[in-house]
């Protein structure tokens, strides 16, 4: 047992740096790439107790990395807009509609106002048709996906698919806007 744990250790050593760039490079946070190396290296610890004999342990390791990467991704839910909204000084989550300028404020307050829902209008309109419906019916109308997909025999990971693409844009398209307008 101890020349076991002296063999883990030496491996988790030597190859923890390059794995942990793996992961990096697929995982954009941090605390995620994290998990999922501790997941590769205690799947390691698991496979020398049960004495299974591991021919290469650098490709078993990356073999490992990728198929929890894949798992991870398979369960990660979808990030909604309503994931993102932010809470009031009361804790209630605010509205798309309350982190707008109020209509009320005076007529700066009205042209910021204006101007984003226009920039999100012609934001939404710019994506291609199949994006821009599962968007607009998922985010705005409230519709799952398994009601989205029983309705138009689409599967249900080619619309989370289209969404992800439809949301990618959206943040690239309107992050100036975000910047310029909203962060006042």
């Amino acid at each position: 047992m101890i020349e076991q744990d002296r063999q883990i250790a030496k491996v988790v050593a030597e190859e923890r740096p390059r794995l942990r760039s793996f992961i990096r490079r697929r995982v954009a946070n941090d605390a995620d790439a994290e998990d999922l190396l501790q997941d590769v290296f205690a799947e390691l610890v698991e496979a020398y107790r049960l004495l299974m004999p591991i021919d290469f342990v650098t490709g078993w390791l990356f073999r490992v990395a990728r198929n929890r990467i894949t798992d991870f991704f398979r369960k990660k839910r979808p990030e909604a807009f309503s994931d993102v909204l932010h809470e009031d000084e009361d804790g209630t989550m605010l509205d798309v509609e309350d982190l707008l300028p109020s209509p009320d404020a005076g007529p700066e307050a009205q042209y910021i106002r204006r101007f984003v829902l226009d920039e999100l209008q012609r934001a939404l309109e710019e994506l291609p048709a199949k994006q821009r419906e599962v968007f607009v019916s998922h985010e705005l109308e409230g519709r799952t996906f398994k009601d989205l997909s029983a309705e138009s025999g689409v599967s249900v990971n080619t619309l989370l698919s289209r969404k992800r693409y439809a949301v990618l844009h959206l943040r690239k398209r309107l992050q100036t806007v975000h910047d310029e307008f909203l962060q006042k």
